[in-house]
Parts: structure tokens; C-alpha cells; sequence
């Protein structure tokens, strides 16, 4: 299959490599100069997507998705797809599938989880929004790319799945955060903490498999230095997508709007850009109770 790949930055890159180890023919495009083995460069988005039976997009927010769109739409062929992996609000994701079946093409929104380490190994969960047709073109380059596919519905549920994902992520880190915090201050022990919650009722994805308590469960960023396996400035994108996505549907959401507050706080008034958004325990355990 021909590919276009739009955007191939920390995980585009590897998504993009595993199609081409796997035999597709990629050519890609970039506002950086990347190269990627396998990959033939194209010097415009509009060369890249010439001719592709699918066109795959990674790119930082809606903004800059609409205006890919705006600019490939017009130039791809007839019938093919775009699939947008980008974690975007869910107005911008409908506004481009619109404008893509208005140009007789077929689109599908769909969000990963997974982040760097599951890019590259191709074992990332990728959340789909979009017809049953447009969903079927893209499935057998999911399995590629990734270990499960979900067909959320239709043209925006692959977004809205992720943010709400995401919302319970960053709300589940921060109680996880606390937990071992108040644990250190009461003198428990940090592997007996693990041994029991990880085993009872708070048992949770943080806690389990990404815990932030470094030595403590299975190999997570905590244990280097907290050096960012999903960055908190993209944890703080994700909750702020979900504040907005709850704001446009009049929906009550306290805990998803302090953990995006106490994000804000750690990411712009603190230490927390560049470090893992675990990085929130080592932040609890130098503070003391307001």
C-alpha cells in the first residue's frame, strides 16, 4: 500500500518505520528535517500524500490538523483515507472528517495510548472514530502499528475516548502520587504500600504498571530520573481537551478540573515541563498540608 505520513516527531516516526518494515511504501513529510529508515522524504505535505491509498497524521493540536487538512484534502485521490493519530478536541476532529467526505474521501480519528515505548514496539491501543468503511481501510495498518484497534463510533468518538482516557489517567496519577506521599509521612514502607494496594482495591494502571514510586513495581520512568515517558506538559494538553470537551457538553467534571489546575501548576509555575507526568509524587513529597 502507498502511504502518506504526516508528522513524524517522538512517535510518528517509529509508527511510520513499523509500516515500512512491514512493506508499504511510505513517503513522508515533516517541518523539521527528520529522516526515517524506510522512508522517502517529500519536500511538501501536498507531495507526500500524491497518490496514497492512506494518509496517516501525527501532529501537536487541531489547529494545525485543520490547516494539514485545508491543504491535502484537495490533493488526495478519490476514495482514500485520512487517519489522523493525533489527540485533538473532538470539534476539530468532525470538522475535518466534514470537509474530507465532502471531497468524496473517507477519515477516521484515531488517537493512540501507548506513547513512545509502544510506538516503537508496535503495541499501541488506537481509539477510532469514523464510518465502518473508513474504519475497515485503516484496521490492517492498525494491526501494525498497534496491538489493539477500537471502533469507537462515529467521526469524533475516537478523540472523545481518549479524552476521557486521559482525564481518568491524570486523576488516577495524582491520587497515586498522593497516596505515596501520605504512606512516606506515616512510615509505611513504599514496597509494602505496593504490595497491598497493588493487590486490593486501589489497585489502577498507575499504580500497577507505571508506577511513580521509583524501585517500587515494574521498570517506569520513575526509575530514571523521571526522564518523560508521557511528558506532564502533554498530560496538562489532554486534561485542558477534556475541560473544554466538558464545557461544551455542559458536563460536570470536579476531579478532571483539579487535576488539570494542580497540571497547570506543576507544569507552568513549577519543575514539572520536561519530566514525566509521575514526576508528581517527588512534587507531594516536598509539600507540606496547606
Amino acid at each position: 500500500m502507498r502511504i502518506g505520513f504526516i508528522g513524524l516527531g517522538n512517535m510518528g516516526a517509529p509508527m511510520a518505520a513499523n509500516l515500512a518494515k512491514a512493506g508499504h511504501q511510505l513517503h513522508g513529510f515533516d517541518t523539521a528535517a527528520v529522516g526515517v529508515d524506510g522512508i522517502a522524504m517529500a519536500d511538501t505535505a501536498r507531495d507526500a500524500v500524491a497518490g496514497a491509498e492512506v494518509v496517516i497524521t501525527m501532529l501537536p493540536n487541531g489547529a494545525i490538523l485543520r490547516s494539514v487538512a485545508e491543504d491535502i484534502l484537495p490533493v488526495m485521490e478519490t476514495g482514500a483515507a485520512l487517519v489522523d493519530c493525533s489527540t485533538v478536541d473532538v470539534e476539530s476532529a468532525r470538522s475535518v472528517a466534514a470537509e474530507a467526505e465532502q471531497a468524496g474521501l473517507l477519515f477516521v480519528d484515531a488517537p493512540v495510548s501507548g506513547g513512545v515505548g509502544g510506538a516503537s514496539a508496535g503495541t499501541l491501543t488506537f481509539m477510532a472514530g469514523g464510518s465502518e468503511d473508513a474504519f475497515a481501510k485503516a484496521a490492517a495498518l492498525f494491526d501494525i502499528m498497534g496491538q489493539k484497534a477500537v471502533h469507537c463510533g462515529e467521526a469524533g468518538a475516537g478523540q472523545a475516548a481518549k479524552i476521557c482516557n486521559n482525564m481518568i489517567l491524570g486523576v488516577t496519577m495524582i491520587a497515586t502520587c498522593e497516596a505515596f506521599a501520605l504512606a512516606d509521612k506515616l512510615g509505611l514502607d513504599r514496597q509494602k504500600m505496593f504490595d497491598v494496594v497493588s493487590t486490593s482495591s486501589g489497585y489502577s494502571w498507575t499504580m500497577n504498571a507505571y508506577c511513580p514510586a521509583p524501585g517500587i513495581g515494574p521498570q517506569s520512568p520513575s526509575d530514571n530520573d523521571y526522564q518523560p515517558g508521557f511528558a506532564a506538559e502533554l498530560m496538562l494538553k489532554d486534561l485542558r481537551l477534556s475541560q473544554q470537551a466538558a464545557e461544551s457538553a455542559d458536563a460536570d467534571t470536579p476531579m478532571g478540573q483539579a487535576a488539570t489546575a494542580l497540571y497547570e501548576q506543576f507544569v507552568e509555575a513549577e519543575d514539572g515541563k520536561g519530566r514525566d507526568f509521575s514526576a508528581m509524587l517527588p512534587r507531594f513529597e516536598r509539600r507540606r498540608r496547606d
